[in-house]
């Protein structure tokens, strides 16, 4: 047990001490909160534990994080059971992602999408799809960014290739975004 707190601890402070991350978190608070200002969507999805981290991250915009304010237009794309069940069984799961987004975005909103590896097919073709819809790509991602780096406007990737340290990482970093949004929006 020792050996996993002190591979988070190391880790943390890693990402203490990334002022490119911290920028890149700054801007991604700033687009987001000029988006939610502006009444556009914030599309957020990823896969197994990167989308419960989605639904956490939608539950905490839609409701409230520390305050009473107005709910956000956030949607968790990996949510809806019927799009994600009846998509990929009658056409693949590699577009389940994209294809909600066709119906739900719009120009100058945000696709928020997370994906561990980076590599997530879904999760890549979304963002691909995005692009050419005029939204603004936030990616969530481990270390190297994978080919999510390829689409993302503003790439999140923590410092480790280890996925439940990078779903650790994750977390306080959308809090704190969560945390900065609610204070513009208020």
């Amino acid at each position: 047990m020792k050996a996993i707190f002190s591979e988070l601890a190391k880790s943390l402070k890693e990402l203490e001490s990334d002022t490119q991350l911290q920028l890149r978190i700054e801007s991604a608070i700033n687009v987001i909160s000029n988006s939610l200002r502006d009444g556009l969507p914030v599309l957020v999805f990823g896969n197994g534990g990167s989308a419960m981290d989605a639904l956490h991250i939608s539950g905490e915009l839609v409701g409230k994080f520390n305050k009473e304010r107005k709910a956000q237009n956030v949607i968790c794309l990996n949510a809806n059971l019927a799009v994600l069940t009846a998509w990929s069984n009658d056409v693949n799961y590699e577009s389940v992602f994209s294809r909600q987004l066709e119906a739900y975005s719009k120009p100058g909103g945000i696709a928020w999408g997370i994906s561990t590896s980076g590599n997530s097919p879904s999760v890549v073709n979304a963002l691909k799809v995005s692009k050419n819809l005029g939204m603004t790509n936030i990616t969530m991602t481990g270390k190297s960014g994978g080919e999510c780096s390829n689409y993302s406007d503003i790439l999140l990737n923590v410092p480790s290739d280890i996925t439940p340290r990078i779903q650790e990482l994750h977390l306080p970093i959308y809090h704190y975004i969560c945390m900065e949004i609610e204070k513009t929006l208020t």
